[in-house]
Formats: C-alpha cells, sequence, structure tokens
C-alpha cells in the first residue's frame, strides 16, 4: 500500500501543476485573481457586432455577390514563370480585363493574394507571393485603379497548392484578385445603399441579346 501511495502522490503533483500551467496561460484563468475588468478583450472584443452589423446593412451579403459576379465575369487568376514576379503578356490582358471591371465600382475595394509553388523555403516563397501581389496592384494602378482601393498584403506563399505536388507547377504559382468590400468613405457606402450599387450595374449591363426586329404572326398570312 506504500508503494501505491508513493506513485499516487507525483501523479496529484503533476496534475496540479499542469492545471497551473493552463491557468497560467489562459487569459480568462488568469483573471481570477486580478482586479475585476482587468481582462478587457482577448483579441476577439467586437467581432460578434461587426459581423451583425455588416449582414443587418447588407455589406456582407453584398459583397459575396460582387465577389461571385466577379469570378464570372472576368479570370481572377494570373500566372507567372517560376521563381519570378513579372507579368507576362497573358496576364497583362487578363489583368486589364479585371481593371475594365474593377472601374465599374469606385465603391469596392480588392484584395491580391500571391501564391507559389514548392519549390524553394517557405520564407523565400512568402516574399515571392508578396512581390508578385504588388506587381498586380502596380499593373491594376497603372490602369487607372486608385490604390486605395487594392491592397497586397497578404501572401500564402506555398500553402494553397491548386495541384499538389513537392515539384515546379505553373497552376500554382498565381495571383487572385478578389472582392475584399466597400471603400468607407464613398457617399453610396456611408448611405448603406449597397443594393443601389448591385442594380445600377445590372441595368448598365443589360444589352439586348440582337437588334434583329421579330417575325410578326402577320408575315405567314396568305392573301385570300
Amino acid at each position: 500500500m506504500a508503494v501505491q501511495k508513493n506513485l499516487r502522490i507525483p501523479a496529484a503533483l503533476t496534475g496540479l501543476a499542469l492545471l497551473a500551467a493552463c491557468a497560467s496561460s489562459d487569459p480568462v484563468y488568469s483573471a481570477f485573481n486580478r482586479e475585476a475588468g482587468s481582462l478587457v478583450d482577448t483579441g476577439n472584443f467586437g467581432n460578434a457586432t461587426m459581423n451583425n452589423v455588416q449582414i443587418m446593412n447588407g455589406e456582407k451579403r453584398y459583397t459575396y455577390d460582387l465577389s461571385q459576379r466577379f469570378a464570372s465575369d472576368v479570370m481572377t487568376t494570373v500566372n507567372f514563370a517560376f521563381n519570378s514576379a513579372v507579368l507576362d503578356q497573358g496576364a497583362r490582358d487578363t489583368l486589364r480585363e479585371q481593371a475594365n471591371w474593377i472601374r465599374q465600382f469606385p465603391e469596392v475595394r480588392f484584395r491580391v493574394y500571391g501564391h507559389t509553388d514548392k519549390v524553394g523555403s517557405e520564407a523565400y516563397n512568402k516574399r515571392l507571393g508578396l512581390s508578385r501581389a504588388h506587381a498586380v496592384v502596380n499593373f491594376l494602378a497603372s490602369q487607372g485603379i486608385s490604390k486605395s482601393r487594392l491592397e497586397a498584403v497578404v501572401s500564402f506563399g506555398e500553402t494553397q497548392p491548386l495541384i499538389v505536388t513537392e515539384g515546379r507547377e505553373r497552376r500554382n504559382r498565381r495571383t487572385v484578385t478578389e472582392v475584399s468590400g466597400f471603400v468607407g468613405s464613398h457617399p453610396m457606402v456611408l448611405e448603406g445603399k449597397y443594393a443601389e450599387i448591385i442594380y445600377r450595374e445590372y441595368i448598365n449591363s443589360a444589352v439586348p441579346a440582337t437588334g434583329l426586329a421579330g417575325i410578326q404572326g402577320s408575315d405567314f398570312q396568305t392573301e385570300q
């Protein structure tokens, strides 16, 4: 019995030590012995309210709708040569189409994500992906798009491949342009008229399928 007691004591002490370690690393547990109100924000304060506001005023839904439309109207991806952030002719043609689309929506912001293949170190690929994103932003800016509406701050490096391979893969060496939100200072946005933004462009984009006149029923009548 004495042996069993000796075995249990270290186990109990180990459990208490682990509990103490968890408590010291978790801000909620560590706040137990602090003054009330000392723990104000663990990093997520306000997220729920922000999300509710965006849903109620329509911003989140219309951002999603615009993203879907952008992806269906133009190519959102351009590809790069190995170990390069230089835009080739095909990439520039695609980005001109993107710029034409973006110009229709002065109220909307866009984000450019840079990607690489798996060749090279993770740190190097993060830098290369960001360089590719900056190259796209600079080209869109040369087409008349304000840089205040463009972001190239996020790079996924090699972490989100389209084709899973350790070798070179052109389809993984890419940037992706996406709708990221609305320009907060724009009058339409200040008034919350997101639906008008969407509706305006759907109306402007409507074109007749043909300019030919239809055949009338009377055209088939024969003289008696």
